[in-house]
């Protein structure tokens, strides 16, 4: 992936490196063997230190996406991962939204739910791509707010202190992680990339709420297993078209972790039976109209989606319980 494998001769042992990985993880969804966290967490960093040929990234992806990640797979790629981003350090704790599909048929309102913690004094880091071809970005329609992406720590520390969200590009937190994430474009479909992506912590010196949403309930499970065996600190939803927001429309299961235990006073059930009233949504979801329909919504000329409200009110609780773990007079 990365451009001194041109300088390798077919053949070179560095070239190699993943194919003893690739004979477990290949062989399909019934005959594959999964991974222990320690060989998944070499694996990882083969394929993101570039030590695999370009052949063997796109075979570790299109495997991994047959196959499904267990719990020890996405704990070592995790793991590998965290190695290579940048730190974010914070001496309060943070909300973090990993932003990474966009919209195609809702308006995302991932923008909406950020600004709407940041203005209550939460700090609030979002992460994901600048744009996407094929759906409607944070980062585009942040951009169209007048937020500009944060290009260094400086810019967190200063979006923070406007009471504004600030939005890391991944080619920024964790740059081989987005080059792993732009095969995507080459082979057609998500990988295990994607999948880490939600779930990163970036975070040092403060305890972070993690976001994570999730697009079908055996997924949903993983997430929760990770959170259980981890002692993550995370919010698990099935968000919206992908993006960890609520679904304006209809309340979705939200299930709060902290250290590893699950809150039942910080989550909320899914509304069930017929929807009785729909919200007022703009009519088209290109970034600029969801922009003018955020600006409306924070000015009061537009009422919030009440799921929106209660998803915003248990992060807000979760983080106050947060707090709590900082040391004593420990408020800056």
């Amino acid at each position: 992936m990365g451009p001194h494998l041109a300088k390798l001769a077919p053949g070179d042992p560095l070239q190699m490196s993943i194919a003893v990985y690739l004979k477990d993880i290949g062989r399909g969804a019934a005959g594959a063997r999964a991974l222990s966290i320690d060989a998944a967490r070499t694996l990882m960093r083969e394929v993101l230190d570039g030590r695999a040929s370009p052949a063997q990234t796109g075979a570790f992806v299109m495997a991994m996406r047959m196959k499904g990640e267990t719990l020890d797979e996405l704990t070592g790629f995790l793991d590998a991962v965290h190695e290579r981003c940048v730190a974010v350090p914070s001496t309060q704790p943070v909300v973090l939204i990993p932003s990474y599909n966009g919209s195609r048929k809702l308006p995302n309102l991932t923008p909406l739910l950020a600004l709407w913690l940041a203005r209550e004094g939460l700090r609030v880091l979002v992460h994901g791509p600048l744009a996407d071809p094929n759906r409607v970005t944070t980062a585009q329609i942040l951009q169209d707010l007048g937020l500009a992406a944060a290009l260094q720590s400086l810019d967190i520390a200063q979006a923070w202190a406007r009471r504004e969200p600030a939005y890391v590009p991944t080619r920024l937190l964790c740059p081989p992680l987005q080059a792993l994430m732009d095969l995507r474009h080459a082979l057609g479909v998500r990988g295990p990339g994607h999948t880490v992506a939600k779930m990163i912590n970036p975070v040092v010196g403060a305890p972070a709420l993690r976001i994570v949403n999730h697009t079908h309930p055996e997924f949903g499970a993983l997430m929760a297993a990770w959170a259980q065996r981890s002692g993550a600190d995370a919010m698990l939803l099935r968000g919206t078209e992908g993006e960890p927001v609520a679904d304006p429309r209809r309340q979705p299961r939200v299930d709060t972790w902290l250290g590893g235990q699950l809150h039942p006073e910080l989550s909320l059930a899914a509304q069930e039976g017929v929807l009785t009233e729909l919200p007022l949504l703009p009519r088209e979801i290109d970034a600029a109209s969801t922009a003018v329909y955020v600006q409306e919504v924070l000015s009061g000329m537009r009422p919030v989606p009440p799921p929106l409200v209660r998803q915003a009110a248990q992060i807000t609780a979760a983080v106050a319980a947060l707090q709590q773990r900082l040391p004593q007079g420990k408020t800056a």
